[in-house]
């Protein structure tokens, strides 16, 4: 009888655990889908299933080292080598290389970097999932899906500098002094730096090529408005620099 109520126990102990295990599976799943739906949303390469598998995958690992005993022999204690915390460490290293590939630079711009941080909090998040820390975890769930989408309406509603990669292309013949230049971007209330200069075309073109700035958004169409109606102008460029 004695045997009977310790298999008992044994079982109900394993059912638990498989509940518990379950659990923080299918909340890291929900979690990652939920941050991937909103990156989805906005278009972004690594979105709905990339962010859903990054926290399944984080929550994986950590139930395979909290949960040590449920696949281990049942033998001497000092046989279990495995620490959560370095799960967690390894993680989050690994998580780096896949960050990195959705980071791109083109020219001067630098895109990426906001779903890259993205996918990293998202395998933290799995990792609290993983270790059945809920409360830490859905706090953090909801406090990413406020920076991602309500930081988002903020952050077009704050002061700020607006970024733009300026090119502009002329005859050999009929090139502009920089100080021309420059007047046209202040009339438009761009400051422009570093300057840099090219002769491009086989030698038949002169550009100049710089970062502008300006508190006004529309000023860049207006820009661009008003370089298409200059004659001498062969070619220009106004590109938006940002994340």
């Amino acid at each position: 009888m004695q045997i009977v109520n310790n298999v008992s126990v044994i079982l109900a102990s394993m059912s638990q655990d498989y509940i518990d295990i379950s659990i923080a599976l299918l909340s890291a799943l929900a979690a990652g889908s939920l941050i991937g739906l909103e990156r989805t949303y906005h278009g972004r390469p690594a979105g709905f299933r990339t962010h859903a598998l990054v926290c399944l995958a984080s929550a994986l690992l950590m139930v395979v080292a909290v949960y040590q005993l449920q696949w281990f022999d049942q033998g001497p204690q000092e046989i279990i080598r495995i620490e959560p915390t370095r799960m967690a460490q390894g993680i989050m290293t690994g998580i780096g290389f896949l960050g990195a590939g959705v980071i791109f630079k083109e020219k001067l711009t630098v895109r990426g970097l906001t779903t890259a941080a993205s996918i990293w909090i998202t395998a933290s998040i799995g990792i609290l999932y993983g270790v059945g820390f809920f409360f830490p975890a859905l706090m953090g769930t909801v406090a990413i899906l406020g920076v991602l989408a309500g930081f988002r309406w903020f952050e077009r509603r704050i002061p700020s500098q607006f970024f733009f990669e300026f090119s502009v292309r002329y005859p050999k013949d009929k090139v502009p002094t920089l100080k021309e230049v420059l007047t046209i971007l202040k009339d438009h209330g761009f400051t422009a730096s570093a300057v840099s200069f090219r002769l491009v075309a086989a030698g038949t073109q002169f550009q100049y090529e710089t970062v502008i700035r300006s508190n006004n958004l529309p000023a860049a169409q207006k820009l661009s408005a008003d370089l298409l109606k200059l004659p001498d102008v062969e070619e220009f460029n106004v590109l938006p620099m940002g994340d």
